[in-house]
């Protein structure tokens, strides 16, 4: 749902590397021009003469968006426009509320059993808002934002030797955004150079912005396409998913990945 630039972008990954996961790809947007462009371009994107088929693209209507197994929400309001100082992800909370809001009742109305990936920020709280209105079971939700926090704490960890322990020991933990965690090591923990790799991670978005861009092709790709296509293979993946009971509860970023017995998540501790 929602084919803006982050969407659009994640199409493309999810055309290109989700034929061993994905039979078919529904689509859906407002704008209808930028549907049937989409449904053209993308089912454009092939191999020549025998390479692997990759999975169609078709168009649905709104009506339709729950007869699947995996539904993707990526609709946003209120994205704050270049020049605008800080973090700009809670700031679309209230705009994107009243979306996730809507199509939860949705998801409700025809008591969904499928999953459902919220990619659209901020992932955590869209997550609760959506299980709050949707009834929908708590693992049935999980939020994809965590992945692009750790590509780009990879991403420093090649720049910088002194963060080189995250390519073999580092975590992430918690949201997209700000009160994120990135453990330079989980067998021998620093916690200066953990706050130094931390901050520079929560950051990255705005070294772009800074640049004149929207920071959009890296999370599409590593948070979305490639976490959400681990999660269909039942591998290993950063997720926000939900930690607690039917009273009390949040979700919360981790190493994740589904399973024939249920949702297993790396436990530390």
């Amino acid at each position: 749902l929602a084919l803006g630039d982050v969407g659009m972008t994640m199409l493309i990954g999810l055309r290109l590397l989700g034929r061993h996961s994905i039979e078919s790809i529904g689509i859906c947007d407002i704008k209808e021009e930028n549907v049937k462009r989409l449904e053209m371009e993308i089912n454009q994107i092939r191999y020549p003469f025998d390479g692997p088929t990759l999975p169609p693209v078709h168009v649905v209507t709104e009506k339709d968006l729950f007869q699947c197994d995996v539904f993707i929400f990526c609709a946003s309001k209120g994205v704050p426009p270049i020049g605008v100082i800080g973090d700009v992800r809670m700031a679309q909370l209230e705009a994107n509320r009243g979306l996730i809001k809507h199509f939860a009742t949705l998801a409700k109305d025809v008591s969904y059993k499928g999953l459902v990936c919220i990619v659209s920020d901020p992932v955590d709280p869209l997550c609760v808002a959506f299980l709050d209105e949707s009834s929908l079971a708590p693992w049935q939700i999980q939020g994809y934002g965590l992945g692009v926090m750790n590509a780009r704490a990879l991403y420093y960890a090649e720049k910088d030797g002194r963060f080189a322990s995250y390519k073999e020991e580092g975590r992430a933990f918690g949201p997209h955004g700000e009160d994120l965690v990135i453990a330079n090591s989980i067998e021998s923990y620093d916690d200066e150079l953990s706050r130094e790799l931390t901050k520079l991670v929560t950051t990255a978005n705005i070294q772009v912005r800074n640049l004149g861009y929207k920071p959009y092709i890296a999370p599409a790709l590593s948070s979305a396409a490639l976490s959400i296509l681990l999660t269909l293979e039942g591998k290993y993946h950063y997720g926000s998913i939900y930690l607690g009971n039917d009273k009390k509860g949040a979700f919360f970023g981790v190493k994740n990945r589904y399973t024939e017995q249920g949702l297993e998540y790396e436990d530390l501790f």
